[in-house]
């Protein structure tokens, strides 16, 4: 039996932040209180620090094949950069082949995760058909497998788009079961049709990789998918939003009262559509999709976080190394990897250029961190939140340090850094994981494998058995 008591932090939450001990007994927050004692309680000096629930990611990409190639960074080494990044619980995507049963695809990313993640993970699964099959398999995927969100790709044609009733039906099937749908919303056929064309006329450099995928046609089929919930009386969570287009489709459906949902990212909170045009084919590390936008689109989506049109931030880690596989595009824009290492900074970017800068609150920079993809994905009070009987997944993080975004100093195997050379304020110092510390003084002292995979909960219940245990203790 572990206990620990974290002393003198400021502990801050999605809607509070207050001076409290914390009292952690076998991984398990027990108490929360002013000047608590425990014999024997190993004790965490937090003076100084915010004291954060660990970051919830929602959308990674770790050891997934993409365009002949697979991302650099797994299990391991995306979970341990998660980790000195904050981030304490990630959803990963996992891919399915139609024609192959669900279940052989989360066998397939369970052996991927087991034995190396460092901190706790979920899947979120792919559908590319919807047919008599995969809707006998989907009510085992929920209960069986803990599995309670589905991914639908609206582009990426030939490879790994559905078509509109696909999506439809999985709407339907999700309303019925209770899960909760993704989308990755761009119009794949146009963008089919403009790749080509730019190829046919020898334009091949990295940043037609932005102009074959305006933000037009990810405004489009974010109003088509909105329709298509609103229609099925389903739930919709638009996944990396980029752009004005977008944000406006899911702001109006908010204020018709419709359950849509929507994700941005760091990159493009701080990054923009110039990074493609980088010399010597130094754009292609800032290829992904949907792309870079134009600059003026950062602070739309910085005020849709802030007025509650955007609720989430996620990573959409998907790592490609610059030499060899980023490469893979040279003369051919459309064979780049699509994909960037964000995992390890999402944290720290969204304290330093949202809170530092008065673009969010201190409580909305945690809901959208962490509170509201935990409620969102079925993790809710287990994770996201710091609270008598939630998992003691915990940040101490040092809001004054500066430090240099570098390469030289990320904890991915990738070669390169989305933000290299970029100032940020603010550091997580030491990371603990259900109760034990996986980060301590900015050193890695957690297990290899010590992850362990979270059947989450039906959209819009909790866990009922964390939720018990707050009812009860506070």
């Amino acid at each position: 039996m572990t206990v620990k008591l974290i002393r003198g932090g400021t502990i801050v939450t999605a809607t509070d932040t207050y001076q409290a001990d914390i009292l952690i007994r076998d991984g398990i927050i027990e108490a929360i209180g002013l000047q608590l004692e425990e014999d024997g309680a190993e004790v965490v000096d937090a003076s100084g620090h915010y004291v954060f629930p660990g970051g919830v990611d929602p959308h990674t990409h770790l050891d997934m094949p993409f365009g002949g190639t697979v991302t650099i960074d797994d299990f391991e080494s995306g979970t341990i950069a998660a980790a000195y990044g904050g981030t304490t619980t990630i959803v990963d995507f996992c891919l399915t082949t139609k024609g192959e049963p669900l279940q052989s695809a989360l066998d397939t990313w369970h052996a991927k995760a087991e034995g190396k993640a460092v901190i706790d993970y979920g899947f979120h699964l792919m559908i590319s058909e919807i047919n008599d099959e995969v809707l006998a398999e989907l009510p085992a995927v929920i209960d069986n497998e803990g599995v309670t969100s589905f991914k639908v790709f609206m582009a990426y044609k030939n490879v790994l788009q559905a078509d509109d009733g696909t999506l439809y039906r999985t709407l339907l099937t999700a309303k019925e079961l209770g899960a909760l749908v993704m989308v990755h919303a761009e119009n794949g056929d146009v963008i089919d049709y403009l790749v080509k064309q730019a190829l046919e006329q020898n334009q091949t450099d990295p940043i037609y990789h932005a102009l074959t995928r305006p933000p037009e046609l990810e405004g489009e089929a974010t109003g088509r998918a909105v329709r298509l919930t609103a229609l099925a009386d389903s739930q919709l969570y638009v996944v990396h939003v980029t752009c004005a287009a977008a944000v406006e489709q899911i702001a109006e459906a908010r204020n018709q009262g419709l359950e849509i949902w929507g994700e941005t990212c760091p990159q493009y909170l701080v990054l923009d559509q110039t990074d493609l045009e980088r010399p010597n084919f130094e754009g292609a590390k800032y290829v992904w999709s949907p792309p870079l936008r134009e600059a003026w689109n950062q602070e739309v989506l910085w005020n849709a976080l802030k007025n509650g049109q955007l609720q989430t931030v996620g990573s959409d880690q998907c790592s490609f190394n610059f030499k060899g596989q980023k490469e893979l595009g040279r003369g051919d824009f459309s064979k780049i990897p699509n994909g960037g290492p964000i995992i390890e900074d999402r944290f720290s970017l969204l304290f330093s250029e949202g809170v530092r800068k008065n673009r969010i609150t201190i409580n909305q920079f945690v809901d959208i961190i962490s509170t509201r993809s935990s409620k969102l994905f079925g993790l809710f009070p287990r994770k996201g939140t710091i609270a008598v009987g939630s998992d003691a997944d915990i940040v101490l993080f040092d809001p004054n340090v500066e430090r240099v975004l570098s390469a030289e100093t990320h904890h991915m195997k990738v070669d390169y850094s989305a933000f290299e050379g970029m100032k940020v304020t603010g550091e997580p110092v030491s990371v603990l994981s259900r109760g034990e510390f996986i980060i301590r003084n900015k050193q890695f002292v957690g297990t290899v494998g010590s992850g362990r995979y979270i059947k989450r909960n039906k959209y819009g219940t909790t866990d009922n058995d964390h939720a018990a245990k707050v009812m009860i203790n506070s």
